[in-house]
């Protein structure tokens, strides 16, 4: 009998999930436009993306990248100040490329976001999620992100597990199913999260001035809109160094 690869279980929850089997990941999505997004976006961005082994109704299956993550949310980072420069380098890459056809998650009307925000914000404190004064805090800081920006190609959601190095070289950016046109410094701050001490790397890397207080805002904004559907979906916002941690750290 033929050895069997072991399945490990990458990302799991009601909307989608990803299963890693030897050198291959399988992403399983309910929503059939997302995996779509996701291969349109990598066949048009101009840095490194996984192979694209085949893809059927809900499923896609990628080649594992080489090298490894520059670090996880919450857990201390694995790369090198050079590594992280070098990550600016391939977001600035990517946010110089021709814009997509289509609007990204960061890329949601002003307006739409504001209120989003407002009703998270109420959300949080009434189902006591969170202390009423860190909320407060952090959506007044989250305000200047609230303002007019030039769309850039974004990945929507570059966390830092979704980015691969080895050593100091970029092998390759995965899960871009939320991409399109959006901010700019979504794409930083969303990379940067939990790990400002590298911030001044990445912004080297990325070769041009930019606002820190944006980024500052944007990991408010982007904290406060998650908390709650992390804590309902299997993770814990509320680890150390997590989303809560970042809220807290702006007190």
């Amino acid at each position: 009998m033929d050895e069997v690869e072991e399945v490990e279980v990458v990302v799991a929850h009601s909307e989608r999930a990803t299963l890693r089997v030897g050198d291959m990941f399988l992403k399983v999505d309910a929503d059939q436009a997302r995996i779509d997004v996701e291969v349109e976006a990598m066949s048009r961005a101009p840095v490194p993306t996984p192979e694209v082994l085949w893809r059927k109704p809900h499923v896609l299956a990628i080649a594992a990248l080489p090298g490894t993550t520059l670090g996880r949310l919450g857990g201390p980072s694995t790369g090198s100040p050079a590594a992280w420069a070098a990550a600016g380098a391939a977001i600035r890459k990517l946010h110089d490329a021709p814009l997509p056809p289509w609007p990204g998650q960061s890329g949601r009307g002003l307006r739409e976001l504001a209120a989003e925000l407002d009703d998270e914000c109420e959300l949080l404190v009434t189902n006591g999620l969170l202390p009423a004064d860190l909320v407060t805090r952090n959506r007044r800081i989250a305000e200047a992100a609230l303002r007019p920006w030039t769309p850039a190609f974004t990945h929507g959601d570059l966390q830092i597990a979704h980015v691969f190095a080895d050593g100091d070289e970029v092998t390759g950016i995965i899960d871009w199913s939320e991409a399109g046109q959006g901010d700019a410094l979504y794409d930083l701050a969303t990379f940067t999260l939990g790990h400002e001490a590298h911030l001044a790397d990445v912004v080297a890397g990325y070769g041009t001035d930019v606002d820190l207080d944006v980024i500052r805002a944007w990991w408010s904004l982007r904290s406060l809109l998650v908390v709650r559907w992390l804590s309902e979906h299997g993770f814990d916002p509320f680890a150390p160094g997590c989303e809560v941690d970042v809220l807290r750290s702006r007190m």
